[in-house]
C-alpha cells in the first residue's frame, strides 16, 4: 500500500469518526481528493485505493489530466470537479471537460458555461460560491445575493444547480469555524427548499473538516492530508 493509499484510509476513517460524533451517516459525505499540482501517478495511486472524485484548481492542468485518464482509464467512472476561480476566457474548457464547477459567482460565467456545454454531455453540475467571511480577496457572492444568482442558474438548461461552496477565512478555533459553517448550512437549507435538486454543501478542508461535517457539509475537499504538501513550482 502506498503512502497516498494509507492517507486515504486515514482520511476516510476521520470522516467516519467526525460524522458519527455528530450523529450523521458517513455515507452522506463525499470525499473530494484535491489533486491540483500533483502528477497523474499520484492520482493513479488514489484511484487504486477506490478514490474516484478529484478536484482541480487550474483549468489547463485539469484538462490535461482528464484527457490522460480518458485515454488510460476510460472504463473507470472518474468525476472531475473544477474548484478554482474561473476566468471567462477559460469557461469553454470547463464546460467541455469537467463534471462539476464549485466556484460559480457571476451570471456572465453561468451563461457562457450554459452555451458552451456540449449537448451530448449531461448538464454541468454547479455550486455557487459564497464569500461567507466577506473577504475582499476572496471570490464568491455575499449571502444576500444568493437568491438572484440561483434563479438565473436554475433557468439555464445545460446547468444543474446542486448547491453551495465556501472557503471561510482561516480560523484555528473549532467553535469559530463551526459558527461560520453554520451560516452556510442555513443558506444551503433555505436554497434546498426552493430547488429540490439541491443536495451538495461543499465545505471543509484538511484543517477544518470536523467543524464542516458538524455543520452539515456533504462534500469535503481534502488535498494535503491525502497527497502531502503541494508543489507550486513550474506547471506540470
Amino acid at each position: 500500500m502506498t503512502t497516498i493509499q494509507q492517507n486515504l484510509t486515514s482520511v476516510r476513517s476521520q470522516i467516519a469518526t467526525d460524522a458519527q460524533r455528530c450523529g450523521r451517516d458517513p455515507r452522506e459525505i463525499t470525499l473530494l481528493a484535491v489533486s491540483k499540482t500533483k502528477p497523474v501517478s499520484d492520482i493513479e495511486d488514489a484511484i487504486a485505493a477506490g478514490q474516484l472524485a478529484f478536484g482541480e484548481n487550474y483549468v489547463q492542468e485539469g484538462v490535461e489530466k482528464i484527457q490522460y485518464f480518458t485515454r488510460t482509464a476510460a472504463d473507470t467512472p472518474l468525476e472531475w470537479h473544477f474548484i478554482g476561480p474561473l476566468q471567462s476566457n477559460k469557461s469553454r474548457l470547463v464546460a467541455e471537460h469537467f463534471d462539476w464547477i464549485h466556484t460559480l459567482d457571476r451570471v456572465k460565467i453561468a451563461q457562457r458555461l450554459n452555451e458552451q456545454r456540449p449537448a451530448e454531455k449531461a448538464p454541468l453540475n454547479v455550486l455557487i460560491q459564497i464569500n461567507i467571511s466577506d473577504e475582499e480577496s476572496k471570490s464568491g457572492i455575499l449571502p444576500g445575493e444568493l437568491d438572484a444568482l440561483a434563479a438565473e442558474i436554475a433557468s439555464l438548461p445545460r446547468l444543474c444547480l446542486r448547491g453551495l461552496m465556501a472557503i471561510p477565512a482561516p480560523e484555528e478555533d473549532f467553535a469559530k469555524q463551526k459558527a461560520v459553517f453554520d451560516r452556510m448550512e442555513q443558506a444551503f437549507l433555505a436554497l434546498k427548499q426552493r430547488y429540490p435538486q439541491v443536495d451538495t454543501l461543499s465545505m471543509g478542508m484538511t484543517h477544518d473538516m470536523d467543524a464542516a461535517i458538524a455543520s452539515g457539509s456533504t462534500l469535503v475537499r481534502i488535498g494535503t492530508a491525502i497527497f502531502g504538501a503541494r508543489d507550486y513550482g513550474p506547471a506540470q
